[in-house]
C-alpha cells in the first residue's frame, strides 16, 4: 500500500524567466512515500521525547524559493550561476553592488514569501513539547514567520543587515527604504527568482545602483547570513551542540547535508548513539547514519506525523 504524494511540475526555464514561481515549482518529483515508512517515522518520533531537528532548504521549495542542489530544479541544475562567496563579498565593491543590486530586486517577492505545512508541523511539535529544538540552516525567517521559538538559525538571517565594521545590525526591511531613496529612477530587467533573496541581473544592469553605507559608522552592510565559503560562528555551533546532548533523536528534514556546518551534527548524533531519521526527496550525506529514510515531500510526511 502506498499514499500519492502531490507531485509538482519540473520547471527548467532559463534564468531569463518570470521572478513569480508556483509554490512547488522548485520541488522535485518525489514519486510517493509508503504507508510503512510513515508508520516507522511515526514510531520514531512517539518513542521521543526531546527530538532535535535540523532543517534545510527542501523546506522552502515547497514555500516557492528555490534551493542550490535539488536535482533537476535547484539553482546549480538550472544555470551556470554560483552564488556569492564571502571573500569576494568582502573584498570588492563591484561585486556588491552587483549583489545588492539583485537583493534588491529580488526582496518584495523574498520576503513576502510564506510558511507552508512542513513549517507549521515543526511548530506544532514544539507547542506539544515534543520538539527540543529546531536548527535551520535557511535563512528566509520562514521558521520564525510560523511562530517557532526553540530556534537557532544556523547561517543567520537574511531579514537581518550586519555592518563589518561596527557589528550593528539592522533590518532588512529598513535598507530597503534606504535603496528606493538612494536610487529613485533606477530600474532593471530581471530574471528568474535565486535562492537566498535575489534574482538573476546582468551584471551591467547594476553598474548604476547605488549601495549605502552604515548610518553609524559609514562601514559595508553584508546581509547577517553565512555566506559560501564563510564559517559560522563557534559560540552557536557549541551552544547547537549542547542543544544536541539534550536530545534523544534527531530528525533531518528537507536538507541534503551536503554542507559540513550541518552536517556536523549528524556526525555527533551518530557518535553520542542517538537515533537519526531522515525525511527528503533525494539522498543525503547522512543516509548511512540514520535508522530510518522516508522520501516525500517535507509537508507532505510532517503534517501526517503527531508528536504523540
Amino acid at each position: 500500500m502506498r499514499l500519492p504524494c502531490r507531485v509538482s511540475l519540473v520547471h527548467t526555464s532559463s534564468s531569463r524567466g518570470t521572478t513569480s514561481a508556483p509554490a512547488g515549482m522548485f520541488v522535485p518529483d518525489c514519486g510517493s512515500t509508503d504507508v510503512q515508512s510513515l508508520q516507522l517515522l511515526q514510531n520514531f518520533i512517539s518513542q521521543a521525547t526531546r527530538v532535535f531537528a535540523i532543517s534545510g532548504a527542501g523546506l522552502s521549495t515547497e514555500s516557492g524559493i528555490p534551493d542550490y542542489r535539488s536535482e533537476g530544479v535547484g539553482l546549480y541544475a538550472r544555470t551556470d550561476r554560483r552564488p556569492m562567496q564571502h571573500v569576494e563579498f568582502v573584498r570588492s565593491a563591484k561585486s556588491r553592488q552587483r549583489y545588492w543590486a539583485r537583493n534588491f530586486l529580488g526582496w518584495p517577492q523574498f520576503s513576502a514569501h510564506k510558511p507552508n505545512a512542513a513549517h507549521r508541523a515543526l511548530q506544532h511539535w514544539e507547542g506539544q513539547n515534543k520538539l527540543h529544538w529546531l536548527v535551520t540552516q535557511n535563512v528566509d525567517a520562514l521558521h520564525s514567520k510560523a511562530g517557532q521559538k526553540r530556534l537557532t538559525e544556523l547561517h543567520g538571517c537574511a531579514h537581518r543587515v550586519l555592518c563589518l565594521c561596527c557589528g550593528c545590525i539592522s533590518a532588512r526591511e529598513e535598507l530597503q527604504r534606504r535603496f528606493v531613496e538612494l536610487n529613485p529612477d533606477w530600474r532593471a530587467q530581471t530574471g528568474a527568482a535565486a535562492p537566498d533573496g535575489d534574482v538573476f541581473l546582468e551584471d551591467e544592469l547594476a553598474l548604476n545602483f547605488r549601495v549605502p553605507a552604515c548610518e553609524i559608522c559609514g562601514g559595508i552592510l553584508k546581509p547577517e547570513v553565512t555566506f559560501f565559503g564563510d564559517t559560522v560562528n563557534k559560540d552557536t555551533v557549541q551552544f547547537v551542540h549542547s542543544k544536541l546532548a539534550e536530545s534523544d533523536a534527531v530528525l533531518a528534514v528537507g536538507t541534503s547535508l551536503q554542507v559540513y556546518s550541518g552536517y556536523r551534527f549528524l556526525l555527533a548524533a551518530s557518535d553520542r548513539k542517538i537515533p537519526i531519521a531522515i525525511v527528503n526527496i533525494g539522498a543525503t550525506r547522512a543516509d548511512h547514519l540514520s535508522q530510518l529514510k522516508v522520501r516525500g515531500r517535507c509537508g507532505d510526511v510532517l503534517s501526517i506525523i503527531q508528536p504523540i
